[in-house]
């Protein structure tokens, strides 16, 4: 590990150039909180994880997305760091998530702590050391390097013992902090700290009768009357969450944690008892939320987003990992139909990865995706959409099939000298297979449409069989502007992909002809324009 001085001299002016991607304006943030701390100690980032639901793809965005502000800073300042993924499992389940078996017998632990609640799975010792260990399991099938802690351990074992103490000290001020936002039935029983009974198990929200600090003790009263003095060590008492939050970032020296814009308020009322408790709370970014097919928030208990089995049964890791690092600051759909254009965009980054160097390469996601290598074998000469398009003409079964297109478009082309195409073309058969057949929609062709079909067909039979893709779409081009404006041109295009292909949109039809083959193409368009009209499932558009 290399050190650096004690001193007070930043580490970066502030209007030093950083490389143009935003985990490296993350990372100034992280040296600007850091300040002239000894540089012998690690800088620790968290994130967070609440076991009450099984670990969604928003999970997997988080730690990914603060293991690249990890990385940028590294590479900044040569400084080593740590990266903890602290699961949140001495919270009470408040509600069962659909998603998961046995939802009676979860619904009789209501209130319990997670980790003492029996594993609906049956294949641990409690419900949150299931979720646990499927948040683990896909974190480590990424290669993430992460220390994993957990909430119910650190309780027990005495690593708050030290922050429990120092908030019964300032308990008051912290209450002065939360009331105010808390509506007139919760500010009657408020308290940071929630006891758990000795006798039911439950996480209790009482109002405290009394508290020693130097005893490490409330004292409280339950439901039935019963007076119930408790140590707030030993995993007998938690803190109310966002007390517990603050109380974690001191107790374990947390510098830099982010957080979805659902935790905005939470994130403030956080970093004020952070204050009171007699740190600096840590620093950040507000992300946006990912959102269904529908545009609703994704959730752990409804299960109604993409897992990360579902993406990588119909995409690779390195296109997941693409579509989390765009834009963290704006919301993203996230659903099935995100998977192509992400899997297009990581090939078109690792082509320009191959040309680039110092700030430019690190503004590229693909240095960060892989831990600033660059693998230039993940490429492929023709795009996963065009593959898709590819099994939809040929109704491919299997592999055999789109690997004879592509011998024919490039002869050097093989699963053996190819291996990630081999990897696109089975991840584009199953993705056609299970979620394009079933919904495929063509139309009509309207009459000026159907006039340049045939203009096209009659074009491309003769075109020489050895022409580039893109001569083919000077070809398709120049048919096009027969019938279309400029401006409207379009147009042309979107009537090839849903005339054609039953799909809004698609590859440079060029690319399309020049793999499917030409002749192929024009038996394609003869064979739409001979479709009845009661075969065409969606209404025609008005040119």
């Amino acid at each position: 590990m290399q050190t650096f001085p004690d001193t007070a001299a930043p580490l970066l002016s502030p209007d030093a150039q950083l490389p143009k991607a935003w985990p490296f304006e993350e990372a100034r943030k992280i040296v600007e909180h850091v300040g002239a701390r000894d540089a012998s100690k690690p800088v620790l980032l968290e994130t967070g994880y609440g076991p009450s639901g099984l670990p969604h793809i928003g999970t997997f965005g988080e730690v990914a997305r603060t293991t690249w502000v990890r990385q940028a800073y590294e590479a900044l300042t040569g400084r080593s760091t740590r990266l903890l993924a602290f699961s949140d499992d001495m919270d009470a389940l408040r509600k069962v998530p659909t998603n998961v078996p046995q939802q009676e017998m979860l619904t009789k632990h209501i209130g319990l702590p997670l980790s003492r609640i029996p594993d609906p799975f049956g294949e641990y010792e409690s419900f949150s050391a299931h979720n646990n260990a499927r948040l683990r399991q896909f974190l480590d099938s990424f290669g993430f390097e992460y220390e994993f802690a957990s909430s119910t351990e650190y309780y027990a074992n005495g690593t708050f013992d030290a922050a429990l103490k120092r908030m019964l000290e300032v308990h008051d001020e912290v209450v002065s902090v939360i009331l105010p936002t808390l509506g007139a039935e919760r500010r009657a029983t408020y308290s940071p700290v929630l006891p758990i009974h000795p006798e039911t198990g439950q996480v209790m929200q009482v109002p405290l009768i009394a508290f020693d600090a130097d005893a490490g003790t409330v004292t409280w009263k339950d439901d039935a009357g019963k007076t119930f003095e408790t140590s707030v060590y030993g995993g007998h008492a938690k803190m109310q969450w966002k007390a517990d939050w603050a109380m974690r970032w001191f107790a374990l020296g947390v510098d830099y944690e982010m957080s979805g814009k659902d935790l905005i308020d939470s994130v403030k009322l956080s970093s004020k008892i952070c204050r009171i408790l007699g740190k600096k709370p840590p620093a950040g970014l507000t992300y946006e939320l990912f959102l269904d097919a529908q545009g609703q928030k994704i959730s752990k208990s409804k299960g109604n987003g993409l897992s990360v089995e579902e993406w990588l049964r119909y995409g690779t890791p390195e296109s997941l990992s693409q579509y989390m690092f765009q834009q963290p600051a704006r919301a993203k759909r996230l659903f099935f139909d995100v998977i192509p254009r992400a899997t297009d965009d990581y090939l078109t980054l690792v082509q320009k990865a191959e040309t680039q160097e110092g700030n430019d390469l690190k503004a590229n996601p693909v240095w960060f995706i892989h831990g600033g290598t660059i693998r230039s074998q993940d490429t492929s000469p023709v795009s996963f959409t065009a593959l898709l398009n590819l099994a939809d003409v040929a109704n491919a079964e299997t592999p055999d099939t789109l690997w004879k297109f592509l011998r024919r478009y490039d002869p050097t082309l093989s699963p053996e000298s190819h291996p990630y195409v081999d990897k696109l073309v089975g991840h584009a058969l199953t993705y056609f297979q299970e979620r394009v057949r079933p919904t495929k929609v063509y139309r009509a062709p309207t009459e000026t449409e159907r006039k340049g079909l045939v203009d096209l067909a009659a074009a491309l039979a003769d075109v020489p069989v050895s022409s580039t893709p893109g001569e083919v779409q000077d070809v398709v081009f120049e048919v096009g502007k027969r019938y279309f404006a400029k401006s409207e041109l379009r147009s042309w295009f979107g009537c090839l992909y849903e005339v054609l292909l039953g799909q809004s949109e698609g590859p440079r039809f060029g690319i399309f002809a020049s793999l499917f083959g030409l002749p192929e193409t024009v038996k394609l368009i003869e064979e739409a324009l001979a479709r009845p009209a009661l075969e065409v499932t969606a209404e025609t558009p008005q040119n």
